[in-house]
């Protein structure tokens, strides 16, 4: 790896990607990319534009996203991905599990009490990785081209090298503390003890051989031989669990979409082991009921129907957790019957106390932001939704320098103490606690939407925020007709039950709105992080438009036959 002695000069990648915007007229577009890198969305476009299709083009951009945004793309986390493939629904569950010597005191001192950043920092916090079986595993079912070719462009890019984008340079500076900690961690991202500056040329020789091994072997190239062993020697050094033979059990899981209908489309989510498409779901199906479409756009009825829908969806989320252990499901939660009770248990004039609300009957008393999501449509019709993370930014700070990855600390994302908030401050419960082999928790939410030949791919990254966004852009979408980049760009609003507040970007809400809010019970604040939604639509007519939120640097593109390969 090394630093530029002069300005650094845009990405072969960026002025690709910068060509695809304005399309010559009359070319047939193969598709349309949206992800939170310009790299990843040229990866992608590599495959689409070689005849592959919405699978190859996600697989290439999520593996290029694991090169150049090492704070949340990976091969040492995991994801979900929603997708139409030839005509099929399907959801993909590559959620990384719990190490087998995981147990429900495994983040507790002596007295029960949390020790603190056990969960976080540290491999004793990463379960078994998901995303090299589930990328795999993805294309296997829905891909089209050979699976090296769809691995190809991200082998480039970590042997050729790429830009720091100056996103991931402050995240860098950000958790530069974090990495010290590990000095495997440190003599690769903080050479001399500096964090790397945004620009500079990185090159990852190892993630480069890891690649094309993966190319090769597929998953077995991490989950066994010398990759794995390197894997768990760190993990071993530093005191985590992670062994041998859990990384050669793990295997992703085919689950039914959690299917919905709101305001004349048909819809499908994530279930369990995410809450994501739950919350989505219950949102946009209160929201219909409620009679979104007849109230003022950005007033206080909207904001206090979507408040009030999250405040009772987020308190139901403490009874989820992975399938096998939830205690209860999304059809329950969901059930025309028990949704038409939590509007009627909706005051218009007056905020819900947030202690006032309980989940279901039966429950029990009693995630950082840094998620990446990329959304592809091909123009047969074909699409993905694809979300993966590796937690925290950077995961647990350890980085395997053979293989060339950050390993995770997703194991935060379960109830390590039930009751008990989490990085996220949410508070989740006895459902999701630590188990060995469990699935832990998750908010994301890569969501499809349909209408006829019409399909929308959608989801995003920012923690609990991640449904509520989603909902949201989907509600002016689907519900008010705004364009896609209009959508993605208005201001939102957030309620996640505890703590007891609506946080309100700017401009969500119109003149007078924050007052009468105020007015009916709620404590109305800016919001501390924001969430990043990256959407992709096939039109009626077969136009295909993609946005990547404005709020972050996400990049977005439509593909023509023709784009050079990235990374060159």
């Amino acid at each position: 790896m090394s630093r530029p002695r002069s300005r650094p000069s845009l990405s072969f990648a960026l002025l690709a990607l910068a060509l695809l915007l304005a399309p010559p007229a009359g070319a047939a577009l193969r598709g349309a990319l949206a992800a939170d890198e310009a790299d990843a969305v040229a990866a992608g476009a590599e495959l689409l534009a070689a005849g592959g299709n919405a699978a190859d083009a996600a697989v290439a951009a999520a593996l290029a996203l694991a090169v150049v945004h090492p704070e949340a793309g990976n091969l040492g986390g995991g994801g979900f991905a929603v997708a139409r493939c030839d005509g099929r629904l399907v959801a993909l569950d590559f959620r990384e599990t719990a190490p087998a010597g995981a147990h429900p005191g495994l983040f507790l001192d002596a007295a029960g009490e949390p020790r603190p950043g056990a969960s976080t920092e540290g491999p004793l916090a990463a379960g078994v990785p998901g995303a090299p079986w589930g990328y795999h595993e993805l294309h296997r079912r829905c891909g089209r081209r050979p699976w090296a070719e769809v691995v190809a462009p991200a082998e480039r890019l970590a042997r050729d090298g790429f830009a720091l984008s100056p996103r991931s340079a402050r995240s860098l500076a950000l958790s530069a503390g974090r990495l010290a900690r590990f000095p495997e961690s440190a003599a690769t991202w903080l050479p001399g003890g500096t964090p790397i500056a945004a620009g500079s040329r990185v090159r990852l020789p190892a993630l480069a051989q890891t690649l094309a091994a993966y190319g090769r072997r597929g998953p077995a190239a991490l989950a066994r031989g010398a990759a794995a062993r390197a894997l768990v020697a760190a993990s071993t050094r530093h005191g985590g669990i992670l062994r041998m033979a859990d990384l050669a059990a793990y295997r992703p899981v085919w689950r039914e979409p959690l299917r919905f209908a709101a305001f004349g489309w048909q819809l499908a989510g994530m279930g369990l082991p995410s809450s994501g498409g739950t919350i989505t779901a219950w949102t946009l199906a209160l929201a219909e009921r409620g009679g979104w479409a007849k109230l003022p756009r950005d007033g206080a009825e909207r904001a206090h129907l979507l408040a009030e829908s999250w405040r009772r969806s987020f308190a139901d989320r403490t009874l989820l957790g992975d399938p096998a252990t939830s205690r209860a499901t999304p059809a329950v939660l969901l059930a025309p019957a028990r949704l038409a009770r939590a509007l009627a248990g909706i005051d218009p004039e007056r905020a819900t106390p947030s202690a006032a609300v309980r989940p279901a009957p039966g429950a029990p008393p009693r995630e950082r932001p840094e998620t990446t999501h990329l959304a592809v449509v091909d123009a047969e019709g074909n699409a993905v939704a694809l979300t993966t993370t590796i937690n925290d930014l950077f995961g647990c700070a350890l980085w395997v320098p053979e293989v060339g990855i950050f390993l995770n600390n997703e194991m935060d994302d379960f109830a390590t103490a039930p009751g008990r908030p989490n990085l996220f401050g949410l508070v989740q419960g006895e459902a999701n606690e630590v188990r060995p082999g469990r699935r832990m928790l998750s908010s994301m939410s890569p969501t499809l939407a349909w209408r006829g030949t019409e399909i929308v791919a959608i989801g995003g990254r920012g923690g609990s925020r991640i449904p509520t966004a989603t909902a949201q852009v989907l509600l002016f979408l689907l519900a008010d007709g705004e364009a896609i980049r209009a959508a993605a760009a208005h201001p939102r609003l957030h309620h996640q039950w505890l703590p007891d507040r609506l946080e309100a970007e700017p401009g969500a809400l119109a003149a007078g709105a924050r007052e009468e809010l105020r007015e009916r019970g709620h404590e109305v604040v800016p919001p501390p992080a924001t969430a990043k939604v990256n959407l992709v639509r096939r039109r009626a007519d077969g136009a295909l438009e993609a946005a990547g939120d404005p709020r972050g640097p996400g990049a977005a593109t439509p593909v023509t036959p023709a784009l050079p390969a990235a990374g060159n």
